[in-house]
This record gives structure tokens, sequence and C-alpha cells, in this order.
């Protein structure tokens, strides 16, 4: 597979499992980046880093509560290594786990049929996304969870909160991307940029990404409403399967996720960065 790779394709690769290795190796629990750097892997033909990835990708899930996931990842570990004692091992310790969920499901696991003990330990479905209208009548643009961050924690008072916080109007006109919040209370030394990110990402655990050193897929970003992602200050910097990677300054916008996924039908892997970052890159591709 890697031989039909183009030197633009291969390097490009190589440059985001260099990025992602950083981060993985600092935030293990992140299991969508250690997805993206199995597909890389998987596309550089690297088979034995994929064997290892799949395998850490399993241990976080286990290590989140999610068995189902774990169980089908190390299942795909199989399929190439069918004798692969780490596999086996952690497989007989999800049915030991499982015992206390359930006599069902450890039933299944018994027999063998590690597929269906998996789809056994779902326990919710996602709905697929609806059509958003072009002007909505409610937005949540993550005001409540923001006010919770920083006023609750008394970071910031109420009243400057309400003052500070961006009010956006679909009905005017975006030509540069709107400043998102956290960058409007480190301009006014209200609160540090560094501060508010450290606050985010304890709150969210996603990852940071220096998106100003990412090779971002230009042509790609110019698929998604340029009016979206210069309102929201967001921006879909590439793809990866079935996933796309979407860098953000305030990842509790439940409006631009939904608009982001209703264009793209995918899935979307959310990863903070430094909004002055972020709106130089933005104010480039739209320029």
């Amino acid at each position: 597979m890697a031989s039909a790779l183009t030197s633009n394709e291969e390097a490009q690769l190589l440059q985001t499992i260099e990025m992602f290795e950083v981060i993985t190796q600092s935030q293990p629990m992140d299991y969508q980046s250690l997805e993206i750097l199995k597909e890389a892997y998987l596309k550089l033909g690297r088979h034995d880093d994929v064997i290892v990835t799949s395998k850490r990708i399993a241990e976080a899930y286990v290590q989140l509560g999610q068995l189902s996931s774990a169980i089908l990842e190390y299942e795909s570990v199989l399929q190439s290594r069918p004798d692969d004692p780490d596999v086996r091992r952690a497989l007989s310790e999800i049915e030991h786990r499982a015992n206390s969920f359930s006599a069902p499901i450890a039933s299944v696991l018994q027999s063998g049929d590690k597929k269906s003990a998996a789809h056994a330990l779902k326990n919710a479905t996602k709905n697929g996304a609806q059509e958003a209208p072009a002007i909505p009548t409610e937005v949540d643009d993550g005001k409540k969870q923001m006010q919770e961050l920083f006023v609750e924690t008394k970071n910031i008072n109420g009243h400057e909160f309400e003052q500070l916080w961006p009010k956006v109007n679909y009905r005017d006109a975006v030509r540069v991307p709107n400043e998102p919040f956290i960058s409007i209370l480190s301009e006014r030394g209200v609160v540090p940029l560094d501060k508010c990110l450290k606050l985010i990402c304890e709150k969210t655990r996603l990852p940071f990404l220096p998106i100003d050193k990412y090779d971002v897929d230009v042509e790609f970003a110019r698929t998604f409403s340029k009016e979206t992602c210069m309102r929201w200050c967001v921006l879909p910097f590439d793809r990866m399967s079935k996933s796309i990677l979407v860098a953000t300054a305030n990842p509790f916008n439940k409006q631009v996720a939904k608009e982001i996924e209703t264009h793209s039908k995918a899935q979307v892997i959310w990863y903070l960065a430094q909004p002055s970052e972020l709106m130089k890159v933005l104010k480039k591709i739209y320029r």
C-alpha cells in the first residue's frame, strides 16, 4: 500500500505520525488521536506499528470503561495475529470484568463470540445528524459551559463574563474570523491565555494541537462553509479515514458541531488550538 503513495503523500503521513506520536505520548487515553496514528501507519505499510497502536487503543478503551470498543479493537488484532498472547490475556481480563456486569454478557464472552459480546455491551446508539435550519432560532454556542468553567472557578465575575462574551448575529456578514472568548479574556488581561487553554484541556480532555505547525489540507478546508468557519473560528484541517479533524478554541460550541457534522456527514474529532494561530490560518485560507 505504501508503494502507491506519492512522495508528497508520504511526507504528509510522516508529519502526521510525528505530531500525533507526541500527542499520544503525553495523552495516552486519547484514543481518537491513536486512531489517526494507526491509520497513518497502515497507509505507510508499518504493520508492526499498527498492531502496537491497536493494542494501545484497546487499552485506552478499557481504562475508559468502553469494553465493547476494546473487544472489537482486540479482535482486529487477532485477525492478523490469532495467537497474540497480549490480546488473549487482555480479552480474558475483560471477560472477568464483564462477569460483574451481567451473566448474559459473560456467557457470550465464554462462548468465544467476542463480536456478539461487544454488541451486548453497547448501551446507547447515536441518531443521525439532522439538517440544521439556515438561520437557527436557538444557538447553543457553549456559553453556559464556559460560564461554569470561568465564573464558578472565580477566574472572572458574572458581570465581566456577560460583557466579554462574544455576541454572534447570523445576519451579519462574516469577513474575518470572530475572536474567540478566551482570546478576548487574554487581550483584556482578565485571564492569561495559557491558563484558559489549561482549564479547557483539563475539563474536556481534548488534545492541544499547534495548528500553525500542521500541514493543513487547504482544499479540504475550503469545502466547508466559510461563514461557519469564520463565524465560530473553527478549522476543519484534515481528514483521516471516516473522520474529519477540526481545530477550535471553544469545544463547548454545539451549534458549530451541528453545522460541521451536517455538512460532512462524518465523525468530527476536535482539537484545541491557540486562537491567534487559528485566526491566522483561517485568514490565509479564506483571503
